[in-house]
């Protein structure tokens, strides 16, 4: 009994000899590539011949670190208090719009075919209904020309969205150029506390062929509150609609809180069930997840809508869902994000968010799609195609590369909105919204006043074939064959707009009801034509 109670403290003490060892060792490399950093910023501080930037080279040197580990491992400085604030709370002091960088356009309509950042103008796409841009006025469409008198030009778009954001009740000047209007303008916004709803959208079905109405909630981030915010729209749905089914759409969703998933999933799963555990090198990052409570909806019957952005906190809600065999899942594989992040505090209020684990499901599968410790070794780093959740009924992603594709990535729907709602006071209510043939016809006349061309990636390709050619010296016989083929690759566009009618008319038609009803009407608006939301919807049946 002794010697074998000596026996198992012998080994255990060995074990510990060599865990210790090796944290020794690990901390004794650290401290020595500490040292060597050290040592060379000094070196530099004393011999460089201009006058140095401490604090950028630092913030430039640990930022290179960091991607050398993973895109998730991120380094705040004090002075970057404000963006991980909102990471963490959804919140942000500022005026409540969504801005966009993209190339500038003459008065007479025409693109510039510049390159580089000096080329771009920065727009409003997006002012948030009830929010202080909206109320000062500002539309989407406006060109953002100066910000408190500092021009935007050759500013990036993080550059420009810092500068209107600060601290709520100061005031930022905008001066704004807008279509239709001669002279440029001045608005004076008061910022504010600015915090984006969870649940951007929700509403209920109720059709003969439904045998019961079916709920419907958009939810676009697990920040903190929004659990709860998603679980007061439920309860609207369910005690004053009447919903019997839920369709979850987390599209898109690209995660946060652990926390905040864990609760939304305890809406519908028994109390005391692992939803998920993380697992890491310390004690700390080692936890189980049960579900705390009872649930409120545990015979509610569900679908979860999910897509390539679907990620982290969204792929937990959706692999524990499946796996606990609690909803059944409709769209694409997800993205893959199995890894946890923590926020720990730095030297002078500064702060990194740090990959300290990796998550596993309840069947106990790791969805991590990438191995970023493979970049570590030197390798090539690569996308394991069984990564991320596959849904139980896989739909292909509908986009296509035709005409539409051309129209939207060179925000030709979006200008014609603009000029849209300019001419047009009101429009019918979001939900019975419709693009008519006549406003099909007025869009191809200002396509005309733009001088629209085009361009379909079967023609560029076309375009490279012939300079090959002519570089490869093909005899003039091939030449003329290969070159007899341009008409039939350049296509007429507004041909090409009535074969896809349907299409154009469902995109121009969500920028339009964008510009008069804001983010929950193009919602209402959108979700007549998605037909991801009408698999969920039948398979409710």
């Amino acid at each position: 009994m002794v010697k074998g109670l000596l026996l198992l403290l012998s080994i255990f003490n060995f074990q510990f000899s060599i865990g210790f060892a090796q944290e020794r060792q690990a901390i004794s490399r650290a401290d020595e590539c500490i040292a060597i950093f050290n040592d060379v910023l000094r070196q530099v501080d004393v011999n460089y011949v201009d006058t140095l930037n401490y604090e950028e080279l630092t913030e430039t040197a640990i930022n290179a670190m960091l991607r050398q580990i993973d895109p998730y491992t991120v380094y705040y400085p004090k002075k970057n208090d404000r963006d991980l604030r909102m990471l963490t709370t959804g919140k942000y002091g500022g005026i409540g719009s969504i801005i966009q960088q993209r190339p500038s356009v003459k008065v007479k309509g025409e693109r510039l075919k510049v390159k580089g950042k000096d080329s771009l103008d920065t727009y409003i796409v997006n002012p948030y209904e009830g929010k202080p841009a909206q109320r000062a006025g500002i539309l989407a469409g406006d060109r953002i020309l100066s910000v408190d008198g500092k021009s935007t030009k050759g500013l990036t778009v993080s550059e420009v969205s810092n500068n209107l954001r600060g601290i709520p009740g100061t005031t930022v000047v905008l001066e704004i150029e807008r279509e239709g209007i001669d002279k440029p303008f001045k608005v004076s916004v008061v910022r504010e506390d600015i915090h984006l709803d969870a649940v951007s959208f929700y509403t209920v079905f109720q059709a003969d062929s439904l045998s019961e109405p079916v709920g419907y909630i958009a939810f676009n981030e697990f920040t903190e509150g929004s659990a709860q915010a998603f679980s007061n729209a439920l309860d609207d749905l369910y005690y004053s609609r009447g919903a019997r089914k839920l369709i979850i759409d987390l599209r898109g969703n690209g995660g946060g809180m652990v926390d905040e998933a864990l609760q939304m999933v305890n809406l519908f799963v028994e109390e005391g069930v692992t939803i998920v555990e993380t697992k890491g090198k310390t004690a700390m990052s080692n936890r189980t997840y049960p579900t705390r409570n009872k649930p409120r909806y545990k015979d509610l019957p569900l679908v979860v809508l999910v897509d390539k952005n679907s990620a982290s906190a969204s792929e937990i809600v959706a692999g524990a869902l499946q796996d606990l065999g609690r909803a059944k899942l409709i769209g694409q594989r997800t993205f893959g994000k199995g890894l946890v992040q923590n926020v720990r505090s730095v030297a002078y209020g500064g702060h990194i968010k740090v990959t300290t684990s990796k998550y596993y499901l309840p069947s106990g599968r790791c969805i991590q799609a990438i191995d970023y410790s493979e970049r570590q070794k030197g390798h090539e780093l690569k996308r394991d195609t069984a990564g991320g959740i596959l849904p139980d009924i896989v739909l292909k992603d509908s986009a296509k590369v035709d005409i539409t594709y051309s129209l939207y990535i060179n925000h030709y729907f979006f200008d014609f909105a603009t000029r849209y709602h300019r001419l047009h006071d009101s429009i019918a209510a979001a939900d019975v919204y419709e693009v008519s043939d006549a406003d099909i016809e007025a869009f191809c006349s200002y396509l005309d006043e733009r001088k629209f061309e085009y361009e379909t990636e079967t023609g560029k390709y076309y375009q490279d074939m012939i300079k090959m050619a002519k570089a490869e010296d093909i005899d003039s016989t091939t030449l003329a064959q290969l070159e007899a083929l341009k008409p039939l690759l350049t296509p007429d566009y507004k041909e090409a707009i009535q074969r896809n009618k349907d299409e154009v008319k469902e995109l121009l038609g969500s920028e339009i009801v964008l510009r008069y009803y804001y983010q929950k009407g193009q919602a209402a608006y959108n979700i007549r034509f998605d037909k991801e939301i009408h698999r969920a919807l039948g398979e409710l049946k």
